[in-house]
């Protein structure tokens, strides 16, 4: 008798599924993987899975830098990278039993809780996070040794309810979720640094204390009218799980192309004539502009220019020039804000973290 594939796999999933998680596997989840396999084997009719509505973990990662090293490295070296960094990245995903949503580039998205929902989604999820950053480290010191440059990934996770189906046509479809807690996984991982894993407040809701984190920061994204709260993960102590930070940076920072003008100070004097320049990289605490005029190390001035996305004109940010170069043709110059009022400091703050969640 002549076996029905999709039978087959359809079997041989759910014996995984059960083997893995030690749980029945429910008819809702039967229909689903009858749906997945039809579609990856080539099922003659499209037909969408009832859309669900269930609680999910998305991690979102991403490389950092990654965009600027296909400019300069051959492309061979850029196919080699990528291709060792995913299939690392996926050996420890699939140890942790998520599952890859898709990759774009340099970034991929991973679920926990769907199609298949298990109690300790959200600590698989973040014990994930941290192992996809240890194997970062070791991935690097393979690259090094094949005279390949470093790799950094950041990492953003969230919990929250979701639309989990099938979606598409009978030329193609694939399941997914969709919903705006997989655009706030996305926009959360935008905030995270160099090794870096930050969560939500949910996702750090769910662990029960398990996991050691910082005190909550309010940060504000694109899309929410009020600033969401997220905490960086450090530790997971029950698992002997620590994250190995990269990057110790001050703030966020964010590249801009803004008009401003400054003036020197002679003492608490402001000198009236103003060196006009562009701001091309904003942070909380300086900025990098790009002038018209050459200005000494040293000097301290005042800044003007306009926060539009805040609608907020800057007119009392007080800076000392640390440092100065030439590149490309360019006289750059690095500042060190010095003094700034209450309100301007909030109106930076979130001027500079929306243009951080837009990325």
């Amino acid at each position: 008798m002549k076996t029905d594939p999709r039978m087959e796999a359809r079997s041989r999933l759910q014996a995984l599924l059960a083997r893995e998680t030690g749980a029945v596997v429910s008819s809702a989840v039967e229909a689903e993987l009858a749906d997945i396999v039809d579609a990856a084997l080539g099922g003659p009719e499209f037909s969408p899975l009832p859309a669900v509505s269930r609680e999910v973990t998305i991690l979102v990662a991403d490389l950092r830098g990654f965009i600027a090293l296909t400019a300069s490295q051959p492309a061979g070296t850029i196919v080699t990278m990528l291709n060792l960094c995913l299939e690392r990245m996926s050996e420890v995903i699939y140890r942790y039993q998520g599952v890859i949503d898709k990759f774009t580039g340099d970034s991929m998205t991973v679920l926990f809780g769907a199609p298949v929902e298990q109690p300790d989604d959200v600590m698989r999820a973040m014990a994930c996070a941290v192992e996809m950053q240890l194997a970062m480290r070791l991935l690097n010191d393979q690259y090094q040794r094949g005279r390949m440059p470093e790799l950094f990934m950041g990492i953003g996770l969230n919990t929250g309810t979701v639309i989990a189906g099938r979606f598409g046509s009978e030329a193609f479809s694939q399941y997914t979720v969709i919903g705006n807690q997989v655009s706030l996984a996305s926009r959360i991982e935008s905030f995270s640094l160099r090794g870096q894993v930050l969560i939500s407040e949910t996702t750090y809701q769910r662990c029960h204390g398990t996991v050691s984190a910082t005190e909550p920061v309010e940060v504000f994204v694109a899309g929410k009218l009020v600033p969401v709260k997220v905490r960086e993960l450090i530790a997971i102590p029950s698992l002997h799980l620590k994250v190995p930070r990269q990057e110790f940076r001050r703030s966020h920072r964010a590249e801009v192309r803004i008009p401003c003008s400054l003036q020197i100070l002679e003492g608490t004097t402001v000198l009236p004539n103003a060196i006009k320049a562009h701001i091309l990289d904003i942070g909380y605490h300086g900025v990098l502009l790009e002038l018209d005029l050459p200005i000494e190390v040293g000097f301290d001035v005042k800044l003007n220019f306009d926060m539009t996305l805040v609608e907020y004109p800057v007119t009392d940010i007080y800076a000392r020039v640390m440092k100065t170069k030439h590149e490309d043709g360019h006289l750059l110059a690095g500042l060190e804000f010095t003094a700034l009022g209450t309100e301007t400091n909030t109106k930076l703050q979130m001027f500079v973290q929306m243009l951080v969640g837009a990325n």
